[in-house]
């Protein structure tokens, strides 16, 4: 590993950015994006996953120049089409838009069919928390993950964010409905370490800690079991339903994951509850939570968000922890971009 401080990340990423064709301010915010989920330690969906982005770009998969595009206003609800811009350039304009309505009328759904990938998907939640607002948004992916009891990649491990504004620290949940995301066994392997706990199962049908045994066999073990099960197919559904866009089903036709079906919705904190209501609700339930007697003797109780912010507070006096290959990485990427100019 390497340290490597925010700034010279965020410079690097722009850099290369450039050079793929985005414009200067899509560069500055898409970059932005990747390095933060990387400052926040979300190493899975940031700097490990530049490269991937990038090649789904050269690949056209995703299409640089589009803008998402309203096709439909139902009150509070708004329906867009993606074009299949980069996806985190789309799910940052939709949840902005989402902010919007919330701003104007209390509450605001923003539903995007022609998605792609938007990469770490608490980076919306933490968007609308730090903008004042109450989120939730959810996507689905393409069949990657066996429903409880199946033996096929039936459906996805569809992603939920939900997130709450606090002067304390924002509360911000971030979960893929598998136990374990691909981005983190991914990096579980590249680091050559077993998972914490049984991810999935084997060719042997044996549960497993082994991150490229399950990688191998594409058998997750969803979110509480069957509970995740349920989740991820309501998700696909809901998703679809209110984008009229692509279910996992019509994903995993494709020769690739994009055209995507997400959803955010954000309703304005301070609308809700005037004053210092709000605040005093969130404290209410958060110090009773953390009140609770430590499982482990000078252990702290955490709560969704808790641990991203010490880790940011951290990476940013101290420097990002980064794989020497991932940056060697992007280095050559940003080198081979500047030979094709000439």
């Amino acid at each position: 590993m390497i340290t490597v401080f925010y700034d010279d990340l965020l410079q690097l990423l722009k850099h290369i950015l450039l050079k793929t064709g985005f414009t200067p301010q899509e560069s500055v915010l898409c970059a932005k994006i990747f390095a933060d989920s990387t400052l926040d330690g979300y190493h899975s969906h940031g700097v490990n996953r530049f490269p991937v982005f990038l090649k789904t770009i050269t690949d056209g998969y995703v299409k640089l120049g589009e803008r998402p595009e309203l096709e439909l206003a139902l009150g509070s609800l708004e329906r867009w089409n993606g074009k299949l811009g980069p996806g985190p350039l789309n799910a940052h304009f939709c949840m902005n838009r989402a902010i919007e309505m919330a701003k104007a009328g209390g509450m605001g759904c923003v539903a995007l069919q022609n998605g792609s990938h938007w990469m770490r998907g608490g980076s919306y939640g933490w968007q609308a928390a730090e903008a004042g607002c109450i989120a939730l948004c959810f996507t689905n992916t393409m069949p990657n993950m066996p429903s409880w009891g199946a033996m096929d990649a039936n459906t996805g491990n569809n992603p939920l964010i939900m997130a709450v504004p606090s002067a304390n620290g924002h509360i911000v949940l971030d979960m893929s409905l598998s136990q374990f995301s691909y981005g983190k066994m991914e990096k579980y392997a590249m680091e050559d370490k077993d998972l914490p706990f049984d991810g999935g199962f084997d060719s042997e049908g044996k549960p497993t800690k082994d991150p490229k045994a399950i990688l191998e066999t594409k058998r997750l073990f969803p979110t509480g079991y069957w509970k995740g099960s349920g989740m991820s197919i309501l998700v696909d559904l809901l998703v679809t339903l209110l984008s009229s866009g692509k279910s996992t089903a019509q994903i995993g036709e494709l020769e690739a994951e994009y055209g995507l079906s997400q959803v955010f919705i954000c309703f304005d904190a301070q609308q809700l509850n005037e004053n210092q209501r709000h605040q005093q609700l969130v404290d209410e339930i958060i110090n009773y939570v953390q009140a609770a007697t430590p499982e482990k003797e000078g252990r702290s109780i955490e709560y969704p968000g808790s641990q991203t912010k010490k880790r940011r507070e951290l990476h940013l006096k101290e420097g990002i922890p980064i794989n020497e290959g991932v940056w060697s990485e992007l280095n050559a990427l940003l080198n081979e971009s500047k030979t094709a100019d000439g």
